[in-house]
């Protein structure tokens, strides 16, 4: 199948339905032509490549109107969340080139002026404290064909509610045994309007505020509120906040308050993983994965570590669009999106996953050549290095046959193949183990005349290998990373299994490879195209005297099976 071919130069696109909103609102002057974003995490994980989406989305609109940004934690669970979860937030973002400037913020920032807001709707008996349990409230709050059940506790008085809501915030009840509710409709269609808890006790220590309160708020009740008091424009949010807004607006209006407008988009969803903080928590938990970080997961910090950049990411982003539905994007072109990075900035280098031991006959036997080759065909600039050439090579493995079928352009027995950058050499004989019948040497004799500079260095042959000098060598560990999971879907879910039936057991895989020299002052993080491989980057775990290479993508392009996304 030909594979598809993006052009170099992109046409410019036409704006997505957000950005019509937002120039809608310009033309109208509304809230004064300004543009003023946010992207609020919760703190209680760490970002995923959904979130990514989120963040191009925002930080990309604020900048795109000459507007703002800003990084907002909602922070309103203290049991769920942790500092920790906080600090890489902030380094995801930054790492992806966005920059909140003087704007970070988090709801627990608000809590006083959100518990006068509370005090607001009690006064104008829009709400009550209810003394049900999280247990009764589910059950009576119906079906969406089935009203919800009134509470009793739905006709306190004003001021009953009041006096039992400062004793909440005093500490005198025990957690789970009241909360505060909206009073709003237990019939309404929208199962969000039916009487929605605004607080809950919570006798736990939070991040920020330590045991000042004891008393939390509930997220749709934070979130929009704290949207208006940092007089956001345009709240963003993905598409299972469309059935909040009714609430989002509710909130608004009683309190009487800043308004914002939310708009709703789809959430990015992509094949062979899953985007569920709690399914992504549970494999690291359970131990299925090795951290966050670990470069399997769909994870920023994931994505970092197994060598993808921050542009590609961008890109991906920008490539895939806001959608109004939701959709499924094929990985392959978030793949896509690396190589077309990587390619034009990574150096190539030579390394060999599953060497096997070429012995060139006729070359002498203590020569060594320093032969050069070009580190990046794509930018020029990036130069030449030397390549040490002698008389005992390795190859890959697969890369010779004893009895090749048709079209095989490689080494066998009689036949002539280029060594990229260096001579063509002749398959002489083979060598076996004669235990286990595998080859294990395979002799040729090398034509001196066919090196660059050299008279017949044009000569033709159809295969060109990549080695590596036997001496010089370095060992390497390679970390070969595959699909996290075999299912295309895994939260498409067969009776009787889980998501977790569908992991991959080879998504990882551990090897030895023999690698260039060229590699030996490689850092940490450093990224390369092992040539006709693929793509790696240099681990965390690496050190000089162990150096650890993650597999970011396969050299070849499989985004031509996808379907690109418009």
């Amino acid at each position: 199948m030909e594979e598809k071919k993006i052009p170099e130069e992109k046409t410019e696109r036409s704006l997505n339905f957000i950005e019509e909103i937002i120039e809608e609102d310009l033309r109208n002057n509304v809230n004064e032509g300004r543009v003023h974003t946010r992207f609020p995490p919760e703190p209680n994980g760490y970002l995923h490549i959904g979130h990514a989406k989120s963040i191009c989305l925002n930080f990309g609109l604020g900048k795109k109107y000459n507007g703002k940004t800003n990084l907002r934690f909602d922070d309103t669970n203290p049991v769920k969340e942790d500092v920790e979860y906080v600090d890489s937030i902030m380094e995801d973002v930054r790492w992806l080139g966005f920059d909140w400037e003087d704007r970070l913020f988090y709801a627990s920032d608000y809590f006083e002026q959100l518990y006068e807001y509370a005090i607001i709707l009690i006064r104008k008996g829009k709400a009550y404290v209810c003394d049900m349990s999280a247990e009764e409230i589910s059950e009576t709050r119906g079906t969406p064909s089935r009203p919800g059940k009134e509470s009793q506790s739905r006709t306190r008085s004003e001021e009953e509610n009041f006096d039992l809501f400062n004793r909440m915030r005093a500490g005198e009840f025990p957690d789970g045994s009241r909360v505060l509710r909206a009073k709003i409709d237990m019939a309404s269609p929208n199962m969000q309007m039916r009487d929605p808890v605004i607080y809950r006790i919570l006798h736990a220590t939070h991040h920020r505020t330590g045991d000042k309160w004891c008393i939390y708020p509930m997220y749709d009740f934070a979130h929009g509120q704290s949207d208006s008091i940092e007089r956001i424009t345009h709240s963003i949010c993905t598409l299972e906040f469309e059935v909040h807004r009714p609430l989002y607006d509710w909130f608004i209006r009683e309190i009487g308050i800043y308004a914002p407008r939310q708009i709703e988009f789809a959430r990015l969803n992509v094949t062979y993983t899953v985007m569920s903080k709690r399914k992504l928590l549970e494999l690291v938990q359970e131990g299925y994965v090795n951290g966050w970080d670990d470069p399997r997961m769909p994870t920023i910090c994931g994505l970092r570590r197994r060598g993808f950049t921050p542009g590609s990411i961008r890109n991906f982003a920008d490539t895939i669009g806001v959608a109004k539905r939701d959709n499924v994007i094929d990985v392959n072109l978030l793949e896509f999106c690396i190589r077309e990075d990587l390619n034009k900035k990574s150096n190539r280098i030579m390394a060999v996953l599953n060497p096997v031991k070429v012995i060139l006959d006729n070359y002498p036997d203590d020569q060594i050549e320093e032969l050069e080759s070009v580190n990046n065909p794509e930018d020029e600039s990036k130069g030449k290095r030397k390549v040490p050439f002698s008389k005992t090579i390795f190859i890959e493995r697969d890369d010779f046959m004893e009895d090749p079928p048709n079209k095989f352009f490689r080494l066998a027995p009689g036949r002539e193949v280029r060594l990229k950058a260096a001579y063509i050499i002749r398959c002489e004989s083979v060598v076996k183990d004669p235990k286990t019948d595998e080859i294990a040497e395979i002799h040729c004799t090398y034509d001196p005349q066919t090196k660059s500079g050299m008279p017949d260095s044009n000569r033709k042959v159809k295969g060109t290998l990549h080695w590596v000098s036997e001496k010089q060598a370095v060992t390497a560990e390679i970390r070969l990373y595959d699909r996290l999971f075999t299912k295309e879907n895994p939260e498409d879910i067969e009776e009787g299994k889980t998501y977790k039936d569908y992991l991959n057991p080879d998504s990882l895989k551990v090897i030895t490879a023999m690698i260039e020299p060229s590699v030996k002052n490689a850092r940490i993080s450093d990224k390369y195209q092992f040539e006709r491989i693929g793509y790696f980057c240099v681990d965390k775990d690496s050190t000089p005297q162990n150096l650890v290479f993650n597999r970011v993508v396969p050299l070849k392009d499989s985004w031509s099976k996808a379907e690109k996304v418009k």
